[in-house]
């Protein structure tokens, strides 16, 4: 099981922040798409010896050309560890924050795919470009707008996944699916994993052919000051990932799906200062790591092992140092 970590922060801080996170040990750097863009940290994550990824890019609002001339580039400078991370988002922030257009999200994520691998064949043998879709029409490449060669095949595309038709369809057409962080083990084995079994047998694929990237929110910390602030951080992160209706199903497997709409009620009424003492330690513990970098490892081994290739971090609170420890620790019991 692979261990990744988020690139966070300034885009004037990437290449330090990068290379201090790459020492620690990791397998992977990824990005999301929140306050700044998604693919520019990850140029200066491509020289180093870590797999990269965007975790995710918000697919809807971009042309599939952009999307392909962007992960072909990042590939190529990644000498061959890149892997396209896409979402969907929702349709308020489709519409009213990005400007585009929504629909048939899941149709439209698979054609999204599709063209964007046609794309790729067209620049790596030839193949005529000639796509014509119900959502995207895409038939005309010359020479003067061809990239150079990639030394191997194009870039894996991963699909964040959620509803059981995005689930069961994307196990079927892309090459990975990204989960979500606010989640549980016993939530995926239950709910995520049957969509993914019935996806992958409908196509005729087999497990191995799918990478499954599974978030968890942890802290390894080394110091009682790390511990506290990370546990600060975690609960408004968790607070405000379940204000969002599309995630209460991790509550309702759990028999918490009240809480729910209380963290919604406090978002709407802009009461952001306290909205992480909704969330109590025994929701906490459900939902998140914490702990000493041992017993962070065990805790994930134990909850995801069964399940992920890879568990993409969300570190709260900590250093480097509880980080390259977490790494040991996990290594060390693979």
């Amino acid at each position: 099981m692979h261990i990744d970590v988020g690139l966070t922060g300034d885009l004037a801080d990437a290449p330090a922040r990068a290379a201090e996170l790459a020492a620690t040990g990791i397998d992977g750097l990824f990005t999301f798409e929140g306050n700044s863009d998604v693919f520019l940290p990850l140029v200066h994550a491509a020289p180093l010896d870590v797999d990269i990824y965007t975790n995710v890019a918000i697919a809807f609002p971009r042309s599939p050309m952009h999307l392909a001339y962007l992960a072909w580039d990042l590939h190529r400078a990644s000498g061959g560890r890149f892997a396209l991370g896409l979402g969907t988002q929702i349709k308020p922030h489709i519409e009213r924050r990005f400007s585009s257009t929504w629909g048939r999200p899941v149709a439209r994520m698979a054609e999204l795919l599709e063209v964007v691998r046609a794309i790729w064949a067209n620049w790596s043998d030839g193949t005529p470009l000639d796509h014509h879709g119900e959502f995207y029409r895409c038939d005309l490449m010359t020479p003067l707008f061809q990239p150079a060669a990639l030394d191997g095949p194009p870039p894996p595309i991963w699909v964040g996944a959620l509803g059981p038709r995005m689930t069961e369809t994307m196990a079927g057409v892309a090459d990975g699916i990204v989960i979500h962080p606010f989640n549980t083990g016993a939530f995926l084995s239950a709910h995520t994993m049957p969509n993914v079994d019935a996806g992958l047998a409908a196509a005729g694929r087999s497990r191995e052919s799918l990478t499954l990237d599974v978030g968890c929110i942890a802290a390894p910390c080394v110091t009682d000051e790390e511990y506290e602030r990370a546990t600060t951080a975690m609960r408004f992160n968790l607070a405000f990932y379940g204000s969002t209706p599309a995630y209460r199903v991790t509550l309702d497997h759990h028999g918490l799906g009240e809480l729910q709409p209380r963290l919604r009620d406090a978002t709407k009424s802009g009461d952001w200062s306290t909205l992480g003492e909704l969330v109590d330690d025994e929701v906490l513990d459900l939902l998140a790591v914490r702990g000493t970098p041992d017993q962070v490892a065990e805790r994930l081994l134990a909850e995801y092992g069964a399940i992920a290739d890879r568990l993409s971090l969300t570190v709260a609170g900590g250093g480097p140092e509880g980080l390259a420890a977490l790494v040991e620790a996990v290594d060390a019991r693979s």
